[in-house]
């Protein structure tokens, strides 16, 4: 495959077969730069669910900038990594006080944005400002390795350098067509050259594919080496008292940090103890665990019900809060915690199936 004529080739397969609707597709660094955020891990379906709501709550960075940061996350709850969140508030913070309401238009100093990497960045640069430079996320990698033949794992740094310096080599020389071409990196990893079962035979580069003319696409790119996931475990406290559950927000760094969430317990903790701190009543049997899987390791989640009947006397620094289950759903909850407060208000007292952030 020659380097010159791959991004003539893949501009002109993706005027035919790339995506064109997608709402995010405008002259607008704001929304280029939101978007990119919200795709980071996360597919392409589950963006369009949350893309409309926050633009509609946040049309431009000015009004992201001075949203409280709960408002965000209550936003995102749901579509998982809430890092990305709580980066995307400071990020906007960043772009109306130290660039005046304006995004910089170089990848380098969209590098400076809390929350955007180097790939990330040049998505930006290239979309918003048509500036010749390459992204190298998860589908741009799984392509470049089959078409190119290269070994080894992508997240190996020696590899991933070597790709790197193949991407920058693919570049077209007309800095006009590069939000074409990026997005038709995305578009042939996403829709073409997917994972399992790619569709050789819709892709420009059949003919010239590494992975393809030896029969490799299983085998590359080559799989991370295995390593056990250690798993941790945790109770939440599911305390009702008068129809409503207690919930408390989350320490701002950590696992779903600055979100509402349950009252976590130490696995293994007595919930009497923690009955007394709230007030008198009674500890229910525990309800079935279940997984929650995050990206290094796995959650082992026993959900507690207990009945409180009469309040203790609410310190004055005390910030929880009681609300309805379908209040406390709305209040910006990671998944499990959603799924836990689902199965309270429509009483089916469990959740026994595995699910991943």
């Amino acid at each position: 495959m020659q380097a010159q004529a791959f991004a003539p080739r893949l501009i002109a397969w993706q005027a035919l077969n790339g995506r064109h609707d997608l709402p995010w597709q405008v002259n607008d660094p704001y929304r280029v730069w939101l978007s990119e955020i919200m795709l980071q891990q996360t597919q392409v379906s589950s963006v369009l669910e949350y893309y409309p709501r926050f633009v509609t709550r946040f049309p431009d960075v000015q009004q992201l900038a001075a949203a409280p940061q709960e408002e965000v996350l209550a936003l995102w709850s749901g579509l998982g990594y809430y890092s990305r969140a709580r980066n995307l508030h400071r990020a906007a913070r960043m772009v109306v006080d130290a660039f005046g309401g304006r995004f910089p238009e170089t990848r380098e100093a969209l590098e400076t944005l809390p929350g955007v990497g180097r790939s990330t960045a040049a998505a930006i640069a290239a979309f918003a400002f048509n500036a010749r430079e390459t992204i190298l996320d998860g589908n741009v990698k799984r392509v470049l390795t089959r078409v190119f033949g290269v070994e080894g794992w992508p997240g190996e740094r020696n590899v991933e350098k070597a790709l790197w310096t193949l991407a920058e080599s693919l570049l077209p020389e007309d800095a006009a067509s590069m939000p074409a071409y990026t997005q038709a990196l995305m578009d042939l990893g996403a829709t073409c050259c997917t994972r399992v079962r790619p569709a050789c035979t819709r892709c420009p580069f059949a003919a010239d594919c590494v992975a393809h003319q030896q029969a490799r696409t299983a085998e590359l790119p080559a799989a991370r080496p295995k390593k056990v996931q250690p798993t941790r475990y945790a109770t939440l406290l599911l305390a009702c008292h008068g129809g409503r559950v207690l919930l408390e927000r989350r320490p701002p760094a950590g696992v779903w940090g600055g979100l509402m969430s349950l009252p976590e317990l130490p696995a293994g903790e007595l919930s009497e103890a923690w009955l007394a701190q709230l007030g008198t009543g009674e500890v229910l049997p525990a309800w079935p665990e279940f997984v929650h899987v995050f990206t290094h390791f796995k959650l082992v989640i026993t959900p507690q019900p207990v009945e409180v009947d009469a309040l203790a006397p609410r310190a004055a620094d005390d910030t929880r809060q009681w609300l309805t289950p379908e209040a406390a759903i709305e209040a910006g909850v990671p998944t499990p915690v959603r799924r836990l407060l689902e199965a309270l208000s429509s009483g089916t007292l469990s959740v026994s199936h595995q699910i991943s952030t």
